[in-house]
């Protein structure tokens, strides 16, 4: 249970004040450990970052995933996918996750990432090589790239609604630059 308390605690400060505000001190401030206890669950930040990508990115990919078995053509799979993912930029996890990416991590946490990103990417694969793409892993990759830029204009507070910036990012998805 400390252990959940101190990841709820690291999601919270990753929020609020990003990669600066995760210290062994405000983690015990916020759990009421002592700051010695804290080093009892995690040697380092990073330790704690790669928990947290080991314990959030599989729900955050579940979510996803739902969303597109819902889906019941390759382009409404592709809309799921994108609609999905920055559905969950406003959550805790995911605001956690964006502040986890921005910051210097050591190799370790860098490469479980990139792991979970890949595991993403993967999901709509399939879909797109139904939809005729000839290098669907690439197209997925490159999807992922609107994506992601899509999530910084929402997190970093763009003049646009966050409703406007999905929309856009699905049509980008689907229509490419035509629009």
């Amino acid at each position: 249970m400390q252990r959940a308390s101190l990841l709820d605690a690291a999601r919270s400060l990753l929020s609020e004040g990003g990669t600066d505000a995760l210290t062994f001190p405000a983690l015990a401030e916020r759990t009421g450990l002592a700051r010695s206890s804290v080093y009892e669950y995690f040697r380092s930040r990073a330790a704690v970052v790669e928990e947290l990508c080991e314990v959030d990115f599989p729900v955050w990919a579940a979510d996803v995933s739902a969303a597109m078995e819902r889906a019941d053509t390759p382009e409404a799979k592709v809309e799921a996918y994108v609609r999905q993912q920055l559905a969950l930029v406003g959550d805790r996890r995911h605001r956690a996750v964006v502040a986890i990416s921005a910051s210097e991590l050591d190799a370790g946490a860098r490469e479980k990432i990139r792991a979970a990103h890949g595991g993403l990417v993967t999901m709509v694969v399939e879909a797109l090589a139904e939809m005729g793409h000839a290098q669907p892993r690439m197209a997925a990759m490159l999807l992922q790239g609107v994506v992601d830029a899509a999530v910084r204009r929402i997190e970093f507070g763009a003049v646009e609604e966050p409703e406007v910036i999905t929309d856009a990012a699905v049509t980008m998805a689907l229509r490419g630059v035509r629009g």
